[in-house]
């Protein structure tokens, strides 16, 4: 018997055949009115699931690339309403930044209606799109109401000492005229503009993410299994911990030390000049206390270098450049003079901005050192052996390693790094190194750290890859930050009940970057008056960095119009962490690392219970368009609108879901909307040649079509949780064609398999193509909604098969399907598969360069 009931005659169709255009229309109709799609409230009983995507940004309307992400987010959201959970499928716009404001300047208008005129636009467009979004909770990151929050955050950040202000080298966008974050460097170019990124020194706000830095990469254990590896790898890279010891060198003829870090203090023997970057403070005061000649070679080549990016400095492939300062430090191991150089390769933000350069190990300190012939000395013999007992090595005159073999092994003379050019990086026993000859590498750092405790010139330290957050943007359409610059110097917050600090009326002013704020030209906004004083005072006129925007966006979707709290603690406890988070790789360190940053300041704060922001992640692949990245800067796009215009939404949506594995790119050229419309139509005429009422019997049905449908039934739920929507889909069609077949012959559309074939493809067509589905289940008599329908249980007495389909892959594209022995094995399976005409026809001229088979279901063929 048929597990829904309905009132409703089957209808029969005698009108035109499938119409895209008019069932689209007429269910988003119905979806407006009914609102079927809302979260459920307290009283809702079922539990609880979220689902997110990474929302846009409303540049223009959205392309195929955006489409890809929102079809995959609607059927997860979907999957899980049919699966009995209360969903929570919130849509917003992440609509402060550049574009905005640039396109604004270009057009002599507010950002604001740039800005909203495409949330607009795009709004429209995910509507037409069948989006099955809780439309109440709709937010704008460039709302007051929004922003106030942003603003809040920020003195909350500043009052547990996690936001400051400080004097550095800046990333400098000399095109969009403001700062970036180190992330936001692209290749040495700026990710927005594409402009080549230039250093300045400015007075900036940060946020201090490196004091969670050991949590940030520690807590990515969590998350092993649930976020794609190569995200975790990219994250752990970034943070980049590195674990030594601070080493204090004396300068002479300067009062305070200097401290340099150092992942390698058993080598403090071999150090044998020092390097400061060119562009810290150190460098400056260094080259001030030399010769009128050092100094103007400093300064020449300070000038070459604030040129030159981060990146380049690093690479390793770039002739080594430098100056030497006509000053000393002194080794405090033994006391050695080591003479001071200014060189790029060093950062001012690495460690301390000054490194102690041990040439024999380490292959950047060796190319200087070789380029400007300074000493090289070898402490570590990486020929003797790191087990068993410690050799005797034995030294000649000169204090050199005399070779203890016969001659048919490479010494450590052999490979002396002055003659070969090669740094030796590997492990060995220590020479030349005093008390420290003979040990391996760990129990020297051990050593070398107890004695330079012990002299007060040293002690264990970490160090990070990762800085702290700058987020001060020389920008307009942002959120201003709620600071206050006193007459005497002092910095204090906007009051709480003057939030939010609005942006003012762009009316008037001058918008084009210039390299400060143009709200510092506003003067009516700008000027204001001390807070504790009543004195005149300024308020700051830069604004944040829209990933502050984004990085709790999540949490204020639990209550979008609370004009209260940013997010309700109980509702977080209720519905966060987001379950599923579905978006770009390329936001892997970006967005991802500052949302997790301020989650953890959030639970430090008692606001949450959790110190994760997002369970699970998902990222596809991008759409590619004649071979690259679809983007409107560059012109090369599909617009969202107008790809639906011919084949209509539920057919881009299902080629989409279709195309390949989610994480792999797509050829947009390769995607077949024709071939989706096609197989829409069939589906939409098997419910319509239905003739059986809905309470007829099942179980009377023909055998074979309900193995088919039982076991789409069972195996789908898996596929979708593991995101394989292809697979899905392809076992979707099979079903289609073997519903047909049936209808076409033996009881024909009376069959009550049939009916039981076609409600399951209207169910599980719903996570793909929803408008076509509701239509179907219609059709089939039952009353809307067809993605509220609980997610039917497979009959285990129809698992149990002797034949399986079998899916063949190339290229990570399902090509065909084949009917096989369940216990078929893996030679015969490739054979049958390589033998069928459509994938031989689908192979060309390509080889088969790798076969994964996993009968007796999966045949996996990858081509050159």
């Amino acid at each position: 018997m048929s597990q829904n009931s309905s009132t409703s005659a089957v209808p029969t169709p005698d009108g035109p055949g499938f119409d895209a255009y008019a069932i689209q229309e007429k269910w988003q109709s119905r979806w407006r009115d009914a609102d079927p799609f809302r979260t459920g409230g307290d009283d809702d009983a079922r539990p609880r699931k979220y689902v997110l995507g990474m929302f846009p940004y409303p540049s223009g309307d959205m392309h195929m690339g955006h489409a890809e992400n929102y079809a995959y987010v609607d059927a997860v959201a979907r999957f899980w309403r049919h699966r009995g959970y209360n969903v929570l499928n919130p849509v917003g716009w992440d609509s402060f930044g550049l574009p905005a404001e640039n396109a604004a300047i270009q057009r002599g208008a507010d950002p604001r209606e740039w800005t909203y005129a495409n949330i607009a636009q795009q709004r429209e467009s995910l509507g037409n799109f069948g989006t099955s979004y809780d439309w109440s909770r709709v937010l704008h990151t460039s709302d007051p109401e929004y922003y106030r929050w942003n603003q809040w955050l920020f003195q909350k950040l500043y009052e547990r000492g996690l936001a400051y202000r400080k004097e550095s080298p800046v990333n400098w966008c000399p095109n969009d005229q403001t700062v970036l974050a180190n992330e936001q460097v692209v290749d040495g170019h700026c990710e927005r503009c594409g402009a080549e990124v230039v250093k300045k020194k400015l007075t900036q706000w940060y946020f201090k993410i490196t004091d969670y830095a050991d949590r940030l990469l520690d807590d990515l254990n969590q998350l092993e299994g649930s976020w794609p590896q190569k995200v975790i790898r990219m994250q752990r890279n970034w943070i980049g911990r590195s674990v030594g010891a601070d080493i204090d060198f004396e300068i002479e003829g300067r009062d305070e030390k200097i401290t340099v870090f150092s992942t390698r203090p058993d080598t403090l023997y071999g150090a044998t000049f020092m390097v400061v970057a060119p562009d810290s403070d150190l460098a400056a005061e260094l080259a001030e206390g030399s010769t009128p000649e050092v100094q103007a070679r400093f300064q020449t080549y300070l000038e070459g270098v604030q040129r030159e990016t981060d990146i380049a400095r690093q690479a390793t492939d770039r002739p080594k450049t430098g100056v030497f300062l006509d000053r000393f430090a002194v080794n405090p191991i033994n006391g050695e003079r080591l003479p001071i150089w200014a060189a790029d390769y060093v950062l001012a933000d690495y460690g301390h901005g000054a490194v102690m350069a041990v040439p024999a190990h380490d292959q950047r300190d060796l190319d200087f050192a070789r380029a400007f012939d300074l000493p090289v000395r070898v402490v570590v013999d990486t020929t003797a052996p790191i087990t068993g007992a410690i050799p005797v090595i034995e030294l000649d005159e000169n204090g050199d390693p005399i070779d203890p073999t016969d001659g048919d092994d490479a010494s450590i003379d052999d490979l002396n790094p002055a003659r070969t050019g090669i740094a030796l990086t590997g492990e060995g026993r220590m020479i030349n190194s005093g008390s420290l000859d003979g040990l391996s590498k760990r129990n020297a750092i051990t050593r070398i750290i107890e004695q330079l405790q012990s002299k007060g010139a040293g002690r264990a330290s970490k160090t990070y890859r990762l800085r702290d957050w700058l987020i001060s943007r020389q920008r307009f359409w942002g959120t201003p930050i709620p600071m206050i610059h006193t007459e005497d110097g002092r910095i204090v917050p906007v009051p709480d009940d003057q939030l939010p600090l609005m942006l003012p009326d762009a009316q008037g002013l001058d918008l084009a970057p210039r390299g400060t704020s143009p709200l510092g030209a506003a003067t009516e906004w700008v000027e204001t008056v001390d807070p504790e004083t009543g004195e005149p005072a300024l308020r700051d006129a830069d604004t944040m960095d829209t990933f502050v925007d984004s990085s709790w966006y999540f949490l204020r979707f639990l209550a979008p119009r609370s004009a209260d709290q940013a997010f309700p603690p109980r509702e977080a406890d209720k519905w966060a962490p987001v379950d599923s988070y579905i978006g770009g790789v390329e936001h892997a360190i970006l967005h991802l690392l500052y949302a997790r940053f301020i989650t953890k300041v959030l639970f430090d704060m008692g606001l949450i219970e959790f110190t994760e922001p997002f369970s699970s992640l998902i990222n596809q692949g991008m759409v590619l368009l004649d071979g690259s990245k679809m983007s409107k800067s560059k012109g090369n796009l599909v617009e969202f609108a107008a790809s639906m215009k011919d084949p209509g939404a539920d057919a881009v949506r299902v080629a989409i879901a279709f195309a390949g594995p989610v994480e792999d790119d797509i050829q947009w050229e390769d995607v077949s909307t024709t071939g989706a419309q096609k197989f829409l139509a069939r589906a939409w005429r098997v419910a319509s040649d239905v003739t059986s009422h809905p309470d007829v019997i099942w179980a009377e049905g023909d055998a074979a079509l309900r193995r088919v449908t039982h076991r789409l039934l069972a195996d789908a739920p898996g596929l979708v949780e593991q995101t394989k929507f292809n697979v899905v889909l392809a076992r979707l069609m099979e079903l289609v064609n073997a519903t047909r077949k049936t209808i076409d012959s033996g009881a024909g559309p009376a069959d009550p398999a049939v009916r039981e074939a076609a409600e399951v493809t209207a169910m599980v067509l719903d996570l793909f193509a929803p408008h076509t589905a509701e239509e179907m289940w219609e059709i089939l008599g039952y009353k809307p909604f067809v993605g509220l329908v609980p997610w039917r249980a497979a009959d285990p007495t129809l698992l149990v098969e002797d034949t399986v389909t079998a899916v063949v892959q190339i290229d990570g594209k399902v090509r065909a399907t084949l009917e096989v022995s369940a216990r078929i094995d893996a030679a015969e399976l490739e054979r049958l598969a390589r033998g069928d005409a459509r994938v031989q026809r689908s192979l060309g001229d390509r080889e088969v360069v790798r076969a994964v088979v996993r009968p007796p279901k999966v045949v996996s063929l990858s081509t050159r």
